[in-house]
């Protein structure tokens, strides 16, 4: 089954649109969730994902939608883990751009063309909402989770090598087959880490991911996540991924003046600290003033290093990627969507 999604414009291309959500202890929302999918979707895969509260068999039992295919797992693999499960049917069943919802309530299903439309314009692979965007929804949010994801924003753009992305946890995303197919799906996070974890294979790939103004709703959910838990995991993955990204990109893949920037100014950084330090030490240790030349030998790599590193810094944000995976259109597509038209 495929549905037509109307693009701005005359065209109008045959694009599937499929929905997966992770169930677990998610029983007092997901059907209604479910209710309130639109009929631009032609397929729903409900995940239950060893939920304790029998969300799937519930769902089984009580959704009469035709479009809903319920995936179980018997052991219980994380968020992450469901997702896997239901990117691959997804895929198996020949869809081209997949959303996923969470069934606690929190994502409105009526944005799903919204957040979709980035994706369904082939300006981006990969689409992800943005509850920070606006004010008035920033004021509402609780104030662990409004600090919390400032933190992890910053790390993620550190980690993925997308700038201009924010509130990297929001799970309310959509993306092109054709990106999805470019991702090891044994190299994301099955738990917490999920929706970072995608965005750095995503970078791996050189997908293009554009962020979708959204609000948010805080009712009566429960969160899963104990933040206590996770923080030093988060902080430990995202510094190795960071490294990991920086030596792919500028040392594996390409070497570039940035590269150069990067070791000179890492170098002159280094240098200039430790010399400064031991100079200090000494100084006081001793009784004797530092002399103007031993300060500038301290001050001057220090500068030059700390320049370098911001040039490279404004290479990489100018690096994040700009032309997307999945095909782009093309004359004959807009010609043939034309005669169809015509035809009609």
């Amino acid at each position: 089954m495929q549905t037509p999604i109307r693009l701005p414009g005359r065209v109008r291309l045959k694009q599937t649109l499929a929905v997966v959500i992770p169930s677990y202890r998610v029983k007092a929302h997901i059907l209604d969730v479910i209710a309130r999918i639109g009929p631009e979707v032609a397929m729903i895969f409900v995940v239950d994902d060893a939920c304790p509260d029998g969300s799937g068999a519930y769902v089984g039992e009580q959704c009469r939608d035709p479009r809903v295919r319920v995936l179980r797992h018997e052991v219980n693999r994380g968020v992450g883990g469901a997702m896997m499960t239901g990117y691959r049917a997804a895929l198996g069943a020949g869809a081209d751009i997949i959303v996923k919802v969470d069934g606690d309530g929190q994502m409105d299903p009526a944005l799903i063309p919204h957040i979709a439309r980035p994706v369904l314009a082939r300006q981006a692979d990969y689409a992800k909402g943005n509850r920070f965007h606006s004010l008035w929804n920033v004021r509402r949010m609780p104030r662990v989770r409004l600090y919390g994801n400032a933190a992890l924003s910053f790390m993620t753009k550190l980690s993925s090598g997308y700038w201009g992305i924010f509130d990297p946890t929001n799970g309310f995303t959509a993306i092109h087959a054709a990106a999805l197919e470019r991702i090891e799906f044994a190299n994301v996070s099955e738990r917490y880490f999920f929706e970072t974890d995608m965005l750095i294979n995503l970078g791996n790939a050189r997908a293009v991911v554009a962020d979708v103004p959204m609000e948010a709703v805080y009712a009566d959910e429960v969160s899963n996540l104990r933040i206590r838990n996770e923080l030093w995991p988060f902080l430990r993955t995202h510094l190795r991924e960071l490294v990991k990204r920086i030596f792919y990109t500028y040392f594996l893949r390409d070497f570039s003046p940035a590269t150069l920037q990067l070791l000179i100014g890492a170098i002159f950084l280094l240098f200039g600290t430790i010399y400064g330090a031991a100079e200090w030490y000494r100084s006081v240790s001793t009784g004797e003033i530092a002399s103007t030349g031993t300060v500038m030998i301290a001050v001057l790599p220090i500068i030059l290093g700390v320049q370098l590193l911001l040039n490279f810094l404004a290479f990489d944000m100018a690096n994040e990627p700009k032309v997307p995976i999945q095909p782009t259109l093309t004359l004959a597509d807009l010609f043939a969507d034309d005669r169809a038209a015509d035809d009609r």
